[in-house]
């Protein structure tokens, strides 16, 4: 092949990465808006709306299963159930359930902008962990970036002085059991595919969060909560399948950055919707977590390079 032939196919190449890589960043920006329309959703819910938590996160699953069956088909099921880790897919999944639950309780009580900034700070503690757990071990570089985003959200939620208040703790826990379930995610990822691994995600919190859901069930007043509580699914649903698209186009340093522009969306839902204006508090706090984010994310690039 003559060299001009050579470099051609080379910079097309090249060209169809960098369109590849385009489509996965919108991809992964338009996910994390529909994740800001479905915590503002659920919030409107559980203040303006007054439904009990625990019905509010079974109607988001059951609806986000429904939408994923309609979309693949009901004859998906046997593919779809068939799992080489049973037990790691159940611990995943309740690990999910829980962070589903506390995130509503945390929101119920918190600003979108808030409760957003301290789940920035999962990634940190997701390559703290990371270590005892799945033996990625961290330089000191990192551990100092892991630091400083944890007085980031020390910044936020301000322990000892008045704007302190206990969902923020809740907020806190629901970041944890975040991390745990993306170490969980990292190692199923092995041995399912990522329509299994959400299939189980749905499955198992519908079952579990059933008895009490139905036990403290209130009817709708209207169809319009209704659509609202079914919208939670559909955009759920969505957002999950976008982010599978755009981890199969780029690789997740690339995409990661692109994971804080939720502040964006979660600031804006929450000012249009409850008129929340962001503290400077906030803003600082969440300034310094993604900071120690991108620094960590840069980290890891240079360490794989």
């Amino acid at each position: 092949m003559p060299a001009s032939d050579s470099d051609a196919t080379i910079d097309a190449g090249r060209a169809s990465i960098r369109m590849r890589r385009l489509r996965a960043i919108g991809l992964m920006c338009l996910t994390m808006l529909l994740f800001a329309v479905l915590d503002t959703t659920g919030k409107y819910l559980v203040t303006t709306g007054e439904l009990p938590v625990i019905q509010v996160v079974w109607v988001r699953l059951a609806s986000q299963l429904a939408f994923t069956l309609a979309i693949l088909g009901p004859l998906s099921l046997p593919r779809l159930a068939a799992t080489n880790k049973l037990a790691g897919q159940l611990l995943r999944s309740t690990l999910m359930l829980g962070v589903s639950v506390l995130n509503f309780v945390a929101l119920k009580y918190l600003q979108l902008d808030q409760n957003t900034t301290i789940f920035y700070l999962a990634p940190l503690v997701v390559a703290a962990l990371a270590g005892p757990l799945l033996g990625e071990w961290i330089d000191w570089r990192r551990a100092v970036a892991i630091s400083i985003g944890f007085v980031g959200v020390l910044v936020v939620i301000q322990p000892g002085f008045g704007g302190f208040q206990w969902a923020y703790l809740v907020a806190l826990g629901a970041t944890l059991i975040y991390s745990l379930y993306n170490i969980s995610t990292r190692y199923l990822s092995a041995f399912d595919g990522p329509e299994v691994t959400l299939f189980y995600s749905t499955l198992v919190g519908i079952a579990a969060t059933a008895p009490f859901a139905f036990a403290e069930w209130q009817w709708p007043q209207d169809v319009a909560t209704w659509a609202w509580l079914i919208s939670m699914g559909v955009s759920g649903g969505i957002a999950h399948w976008l982010l599978i698209l755009a981890h199969r186009d780029a690789p997740a340093p690339i995409l990661a950055p692109f994971v804080y522009t939720g502040l964006l969306w979660m600031s804006l839902g929450g000012y249009l919707v409850f008129g929340d204006v962001p503290a400077i508090a906030t803003l600082a706090g969440c300034a310094i977590v993604i900071a120690s984010g991108l620094y960590l994310i840069s980290r890891e690039q240079h360490r794989r390079a």
